[in-house]
Order: structure tokens, then C-alpha cells, then sequence
């Protein structure tokens, strides 16, 4: 690599949305396109097998291993805040669940001030993406020809048949596609899984874009800072693990898709940001925009573990000689524990009977964890449901703590600080106890573990959240999408970022507001939709 080196466009991080727009730009040929990743390649056998997300998840050379400031709503405690760091980013290591969400939800960001991004509009691109598996789900919803393979549970198990009927029990509908016309209801989770193994965006959308001549990707190289002349991008600097930098240029467009919580740490230390913080940082003030790192949210989740009898759960199958037994029917592709999402069953439903749509999301599986830690399994065997508020309140910040790139900025997302946030978790522990303690799942529970029997009142159930709640990795809104009007906006309905040309930010930061969902699905719609708009000027 030399300090010459010119591509027409520069795509910093190959996560979920940088692997995907590197696939679009390139598909046709006429774009030269570079790809630039901090990680390493994605070569670790853990990534691509589903349960092994419970080791890449604390393995700091596929991980930013980020911490979360402490708050009253997480009881004085750091949370874990952890990235992907290797090709595909975090779809290399997350939960696969593929979760749209709710029509409502980009209505609202339509309503925001940013047409082209209502439900009608994100359809075809949501369609465009998925490789729907299986005869399930309505065509009008549903895609069959994309490059991201959706596939149904294909492991039964008599926990997950028992929490469905629970819900069915206390009023909770089945749903056999919360990715169709209605969310609500509930059922077995979709998951971006494919013959028992993960696919990553890496795998679905980056692998054939490097078999194309114009596609340069750099992995293992951290970007210094994006270069300015004037108030135009024009290309970055790189940082080597051994300390050397190097320079590239973009022809036309920098853009960045480091996701909610390093895109907006790299505008600031490259200049675009809060000018106040910009200063005590040491960086050039190249454009005042109070909205990067500001309005950062996350998914508050708890989880409710109970001991059971009468069934094998997966804290049994995941020792000894029937551990090794999956191990045999993972090699064969046969449906195994190590196959397997860390959530199984959902339930979409509401924390009031007056609202019209849900705004609690449940996740179930035949499986406790010990401190409800994901991962971290019980000695027993057990269940778990979580639960989190959909569409939380509480809004915090991402800033730099210097002009290093590696070093890991503030993150306080202040949750539970909204006192709606506060009585919907309150609700989804009383739902879950509701929901284990039904009549379906009688004849196998022994009794709930977490919370205990003692947490009754509002103020106690806050507690416990407070205590042993954790994220969910969902972070967004960092870099929000709204006109130029909006003064905490940080890119317009094109992406681009106000006040600056041939830059713009494509990842989970621009989100107006949290999706009813997981957010993968979501970046991969944005993603598509960037696409779009940067092909269709050019």
C-alpha cells in the first residue's frame, strides 16, 4: 500500500452495513471500491459456528471490548458494550436473529422529517436482502432471492412448544411471521443460519464482492482519522498495528460504517462534532455538529431463569459425552445444540392492554443462565425468558476520551433514566413470572430461580432490573438521520452529513429511533437503501 493509493470510494468498517454496500457498489463494475477493517479476517471456526458466539463475544481480537459508564439504572455498574471486530462486525458474533420490527417504526422515521424511509418504502429492500428458507411467510413480505439466508427453528424442543402455549394461555396470539403484516403474537424465532452454520454479512455479502477486481479490502488497520480539505472528505489515514500510517484517497465519497458506537468517535477525533468537545479533545474544528455521540440508545433486557424437571435443557447437553454427541451431529449437519441461536421462542406483546402494538419484546430458551448471563450456563437444568422494553426512552452519548483511535470513548446510555423505560421493565418481569408460571409450563417447572419469590412490589422488580439487567448490544441513533433543520441531526435522508460533502455514515447511528427489533435487519435496510441513493447519483 502506498500513500498514492485513490479509490473512488472508501467504506471504513465491514460490519453489517459496510459488507453489504461493498457487495452493491461493486456489483456492477464501474466503482472501485476500499474497504477498510480494524479486525482481523473472520477465520476463527467460533464465528461461523452459531454457539460459539459465547466465546468470540469475550475474545478482544474479534471484539472492541467497550464498557459502558456507570448509572443509577444499572446499579453503579460498567456493562459489557461489546462490537465485532473482523470482517461481517457484529453479525460475526451476534444473537442471528433476523427481527424487522414494526411498520410504525419507519413510518415514524418517514414522519421525522425524512422521506423515502416509511415501511412502504423499506419493503422492497427488506425483500431484496433476505434469502427467506422454506415455504413460511407471505411473497409480498417476504424475499426469496437475496443474498442473506433466513431459515426457521429446525430443533424442536418440548420447552419452547410449552412457552408458545403459555403465551397463547394469557392472551398472546401465535404468529407464525413477525416479519409479515403484524408482529404481535408468538412462536419461534427466524434466524440467519444456514445448513447449522452463521451467515454473516461477511459471509452472504462481502465474500462475493472480493471476487470482483474492483474491491480492495485492508484488514487488521485501524482509521487515524478521516482527512479534510476544507469542508470536503477526501480520503483517510490508516494506522497499522505496528504504528505505521498511510494515507488513501477518495475520488468521491468517505463513507462510514463503524456502527452507533465508533462512527461518531471517529468524526470526532477527525474534526465533526460538538465544538466544545472537539476542543478539549486537541481536534480541528472542521465542522461544529452538536448531534455526533448524542441521542445514544440500547435495549435494557432481564432475564428470568427457573429450574425444570422431566426434559433435558441445554445446560445438560453441553457437558461431558452428550456434548460430544452435538459435536458429532454438528460435523454431520444434523440439527444440534451447537447450531443453535442463544434465543429459540419469542413472544412480541404489550406491557398495557391499551396500546395498539407491542412494546415488549420476550425471548425464550431451554437453557438457564447462572447471574443471567448469556452464555454462562446454570449446573441445573433450567429455562430462561427475557424480556426488554421495544421502543426505550432513555437517550445517552458516545465521546471520544482522545484523539486516539483505539482507546474506548465514554459510552453512558443512561438507562432506565425515562420513567417510561422504568414502568414497561417492571411490566416484562411480571410477564415473564406470568409466563412460566402458566398452566403449559406445570408440569416441568420445579421453581423460579431469578427473581426470587421475595421480589414482589415495583420498587423491589426495578431493583432487580436495575441489578441484574444488561444489554442487549443494540446501540443506535449516534449519528441521526433528519433535515438540516433538526439542530441535533447529524445526516439528512441521503446520509450524508450535514454541513460537509463526500462523506457519509451507513450503520445502525442513523436511526432516528429504535425499531421494535434486533437491529440487524434494520442495518441491513439501511444499507440497502444507501445503496440505492449512491448508486443512483453516480
Amino acid at each position: 500500500m502506498t500513500a498514492s493509493e485513490t479509490h473512488d470510494y472508501i467504506v471504513i468498517g465491514a460490519g453489517t452495513a459496510g459488507c453489504l454496500l461493498a457487495d452493491r457498489l461493486t456489483e456492477d463494475g464501474t466503482r472501485n471500491v476500499c474497504v477498510i477493517e480494524a479486525g482481523p479476517r473472520d477465520s476463527h471456526p467460533f464465528i461461523h459456528m452459531p454457539a460459539g458466539y459465547i466465546k468470540t463475544l469475550v475474545n478482544p481480537r474479534y471484539t472492541w471490548q467497550f464498557t459502558s459508564e456507570p448509572s443509577e439504572g444499572t446499579a453503579n455498574r460498567p456493562i459489557p458494550a461489546t462490537q465485532g471486530r473482523t470482517l461481517g462486525g457484529s453479525s460475526s458474533i451476534n444473537g442471528m436473529c433476523y427481527n424487522r420490527g414494526q411498520r410504525t417504526d419507519y413510518d415514524s422515521w418517514a414522519q421525522r422529517g425524512n422521506p423515502g424511509w416509511s415501511y412502504d418504502d423499506l419493503l422492497p429492500l427488506f425483500r431484496r436482502t433476505e434469502r427467506r428458507l422454506g415455504t413460511g411467510g407471505d411473497d409480498a413480505y417476504r424475499g426469496r432471492s437475496g443474498g442473506l439466508p433466513v431459515s426457521d427453528l429446525d430443533w424442536p424442543h418440548t420447552l419452547c412448544d410449552a412457552f408458545v402455549e403459555a403465551a397463547v394461555e394469557n392472551g398472546i396470539p401465535r404468529n407464525t411471521d413477525y416479519n409479515g403484516p403484524d408482529q404481535a403474537g408468538a412462536g419461534f424465532y427466524q434466524r440467519v443460519i444456514e445448513g447449522g452454520r452463521r451467515r454473516s454479512a461477511a459471509r452472504s455479502f462481502l465474500g462475493p464482492a472480493r471476487r470482483r477486481g474492483n474491491l480492495r479490502l485492508i484488514s487488521e488497520a485501524v482509521v487515524k482519522r478521516i482527512q479534510f480539505d476544507g469542508r470536503r472528505a477526501t480520503g483517510v489515514v490508516l494506522m497499522r498495528a505496528d504504528g505505521t500510517e498511510h494515507t488513501i484517497r477518495a475520488e468521491r465519497e468517505v463513507i462510514l460504517c463503524g456502527g452507533a458506537l465508533n462512527s461518531p468517535r471517529l468524526l470526532q477525533i477527525s474534526g465533526v462534532g460538538p465544538s466544545d468537545l472537539l476542543n478539549d479533545l486537541g481536534a480541528p474544528v472542521v465542522h461544529d455538529l452538536p448531534g455526533v455521540g448524542a441521542n445514544l440508545q440500547d435495549h435494557w433486557a432481564i432475564r428470568a431463569t427457573a429450574r425444570v424437571k422431566g426434559v433435558r435443557t441445554i445446560n445438560r447437553m453441553t457437558r461431558g459425552l452428550p456434548l460430544m454427541m452435538e459435536a458429532v451431529k454438528y460435523a454431520l449437519r444434523r440439527p444440534s445444540v451447537l447450531s443453535l441461536s442463544p434465543s429459540l421462542a419469542y413472544a412480541f406483546w404489550k406491557s398495557d392492554p391499551a396500546l395498539d402494538q407491542p412494546d415488549i419484546q420476550f425471548t425464550f430458551a431451554p437453557a438457564s443462565f447462572a447471574g443471567g448471563i448469556v452464555g454462562l450456563l446454570d449446573s441445573y437444568d433450567g429455562m430462561t425468558c427475557g424480556a426488554w422494553q421495544q421502543r426505550p426512552e432513555s437517550k445517552g452519548h458516545v465521546r471520544a476520551r482522545s484523539l486516539d483511535p483505539r482507546e474506548t470513548p465514554e459510552i453512558q446510555p443512561n438507562y432506565l433514566s425515562a420513567e417510561t423505560d422504568r414502568r414497561v421493565i417492571v411490566s416484562a418481569v411480571r410477564w415473564t413470572r406470568k409466563l412460566m408460571d402458566s398452566k403449559a409450563m406445570a408440569p416441568y417447572l420445579v421453581a423460579l430461580e431469578s427473581p426470587g419469590a421475595e421480589v414482589t412490589t415495583d420498587d423491589e422488580i426495578l431493583d432487580y432490573a436495575r441489578t441484574l439487567g444488561s444489554t442487549v448490544f443494540h446501540f443506535i441513533s449516534t449519528c441521526r438521520m433528519g433535515p438540516e433543520t433538526d439542530p441535533m441531526a447529524v445526516v439528512g435522508p441521503d446520509l450524508k452529513v450535514h454541513g460537509i460533502d463526500g462523506l457519509r455514515v451507513v450503520d445502525a447511528s442513523i436511526m432516528p429511533s429504535m425499531p421494535s427489533a434486533n437491529t440487524m435487519a434494520a442495518t441491513y435496510v439501511i444499507a440497502e437503501k444507501a445503496a440505492d441513493t449512491i448508486i443512483g447519483a453516480t
